[in-house]
């Protein structure tokens, strides 16, 4: 994957830590099924991610929320799995 659209991945990566699953402001974002979603990185380039669960623990007066996210393709859009 080029440069360009590695430092796209990271940003996407950096996206769904912070925001979660949903990503509408990324180009061609979409859903592809029960809790998998997709976008164009370029024209060429894709990533697709599945939003695999939530874990929410109240410890005190915090409380406590973990998103599992998992990117498990980033790469050419002729070879993305959906």
């Amino acid at each position: 994957m080029p440069i360009l659209e590695q430092k796209k991945l990271y940003n996407l990566i950096d996206d769904l830590e912070k925001f979660g699953p949903i990503q509408k402001g990324w180009r061609n974002y979409s859903r592809l099924g029960k809790n998998k979603y997709h976008c164009h990185l370029t024209y060429k380039w894709v990533a697709c991610w599945e939003y695999i669960e939530e874990i929410s623990s109240e410890t005190g007066k915090s409380f406590t929320t973990i998103r599992i996210i998992e990117v498990y393709y980033a790469g050419s859009r002729e070879n993305a799995p959906y």
